[in-house]
């Protein structure tokens, strides 16, 4: 005997309205306009009025009907349906196609409103046509003319076409210059897959040029997740990258706030850091220039008149001061004649940043840490340049007396997250080692990175002698033990996504032995690269 076929199973439905009239629950539209009609009469809608305005028609729903029927489906070569009067063209487009777009969509349906006395049975065969079962013949349908007014002006007809021509081919070829504009159409015409795809287009597409337009675009679009991979890509690119080109200009103020207030910033040192903003201020400041300029052009820009010479800082007061009290008193009635000149030797003029021009700038320089610049001639240039207010420099060279004098304790730093010192390693693909060397208060440490395959790294920090490096004009702690508080990140970026990888904010004692003048390591598994390892920490008091 033959095996009869198992019956189908049915799917479940509900009655609606007074009637008996059968809809599917599982959709407030399935394309079934006489179930439709009595779920308008339960809700006292008006059927022919809710097409006059397709926002009550669940249009998505519709979209989804016809989007399912032309999957894979080559359109077949016949008249259009539809004529679309768009930015001084006249473009011809199909059913199934056109109601991918929700902005065509209410268009057509309003058209549709208007065009006849009876829109619910025009509508009903349309999408009768559309349901599965057997082939039937497409009803004759009257060619019918919508007009789109677009005020974007990013939308250019190159673009527009790009968009509407992705309503027939699924993959349509396009390139960075052009997914601005496309994804400014794709938004006009509410074409969701569009835009997601110009989305993750620009996501992987970010460049010293394409920042701040993508990142405009996500803000003026609502588009979170683009303004969000904009700020990433800025974070770990400022100073390494932007910072060393002419597109630096051209990111606004507001997103550089964003970024500078980011504690997963990437910086080789906080003094780069501050390079690179004092570059971006001179570029605001004298829109002609179209080079970057030398480091020397942006700091004699904001050079103060008159002779610095008698209020020069010497080696013994830079970030490497001494750490060691024995040393200290040594030196302290050097320190204290040099400080007592430097205080004496400020213009009394006002600075850049108590000027008008500058104080809307005085939220980004207070994102730095001042403290951390380290080095006898970046103080130098930092305190020759007439750019910070007198009492910020008094503190950052307070804050280094004070440490220095506690032995390298900084009192004056708290939060690790915040306030620490930190440095960077951009480890790329040639290296199988990275390193440098860092001095601090008269105690050496070098960071470091190691690639053990293809793709394993670690990253550490350990304590170094002093006669194992270079330290001319630096003060040397006789101190044997150092505690310190750190934390070690490192950033890439793969397939668009980026990776991170940090250990815990750490406590230890570094001394000159193993093992306790390692730290922990911090060991990753990627494929991405370059890797963006900060290392940041303070000194506790101990």
């Amino acid at each position: 005997m033959k095996m009869l076929n198992p019956r189908r199973a049915r799917l479940e439905r509900r009655m609606v309205g007074s009637t008996n009239r059968w809809c599917f629950p599982s959709k407030p539209f399935s394309g079934d306009l006489l179930g439709l009609s009595q779920r308008c009469k339960a809700l006292s809608v008006d059927l022919d009025e809710a097409l006059k305005n397709p926002d009550r028609l669940c249009v998505s729903q519709i979209q989804k009907i016809f989007s399912e029927t032309s999957k894979n489906k080559p359109v077949q070569s016949r008249e259009a349906d539809v004529i679309l009067e768009c930015l001084g063209s006249r473009w011809e487009l199909h059913q199934p196609q056109l109601f991918q777009s929700e902005t065509l969509s209410k268009l057509y349906l309003m058209a549709l409103a208007q065009s006849t006395k009876r829109p619910t049975k025009e509508l009903e065969s349309l999408l009768r046509a559309q349901l599965p079962g057997k082939i039937k013949e497409r009803p004759p349908t009257k060619k019918m003319i919508i007009s789109l007014k677009i005020n974007d002006p990013v939308v250019t007809k190159v673009a527009f076409a790009m968009a509407l021509k992705s309503l027939y081919l699924s993959q349509v070829e396009m390139n960075v210059n052009d997914v601005l504009a496309v994804l400014a159409s794709a938004h006009v015409l509410q074409f969701s897959s569009l835009f997601q795809r110009c989305v993750a287009m620009m996501m992987k597409g970010l460049t010293p040029s394409t920042v701040k337009s993508f990142y405009l675009a996500g803000c003026k679009y609502k588009e979170e997740q683009l303004t969000t991979a904009c700020e990433k890509w800025l974070e770990m690119n400022l100073v390494p990258l932007v910072g060393t080109q002419i597109h630096l200009r051209k990111i606004p103020q507001e997103l550089l706030h964003r970024v500078l207030r980011s504690p997963r910033l990437f910086t080789f040192n906080e003094f780069h850091l501050l390079k690179t903003l004092l570059l971006w201020v001179f570029l605001q400041l004298n829109p002609k220039v179209q080079t970057v300029p030398v480091q020397e052009t942006v700091l004699a820009f904001f050079t103060r008149e008159g002779d610095w010479s008698s209020g020069r800082l010497s080696h013994v007061t830079d970030g490497q001061l001494v750490q060691d009290r024995k040393l200290v008193q040594a030196h302290g009635s050097m320190i204290r004649q040099r400080m007592s000149r430097l205080m004496t030797s400020f213009s009394r003029k006002y600075s850049f940043l108590d000027q008008d021009t500058g104080q809307s700038l005085v939220p980004l320089f207070l994102c730095l840490r001042l403290h951390g610049i380290i080095k006898g001639k970046n103080l130098e240039e930092l305190r020759h340049i007439n750019f910070f207010p007198e009492s910020w420099l008094i503190r950052v060279t307070a804050n280094h007396y004070h440490a220095l004098e506690s032995g390298g304790d900084m009192a004056h730093v708290k939060d690790l997250t915040t306030q620490a010192v930190r440095f960077g390693l951009l480890f790329n693909q040639e290296y199988t080692t990275h390193s440098e060397v860092i001095a601090i208060y008269g105690f050496f440490f070098e960071i470091k990175g190691v690639r053990h395959d293809t793709t394993s790294y670690s990253f550490y920090m350990q304590r170094v002698r002093h006669s194992d490096v270079v330290c001319e004009h630096s003060p040397v702690s006789l101190r044997a033990e150092r505690l310190v508080k750190y934390e070690i990140r490192a950033q890439t970026l793969v397939d668009g996504q980026w990776q991170e990888f940090r250990t815990n904010q750490i406590t230890q004692k570094f001394g000159f032995s193993k093992p306790s003048c390692k730290s922990h390591a911090l060991k990753i598994h990627t494929v991405g690269l370059p890797i963006y390892a900060s290392f940041s920490f303070i000194f506790p008091m101990s």
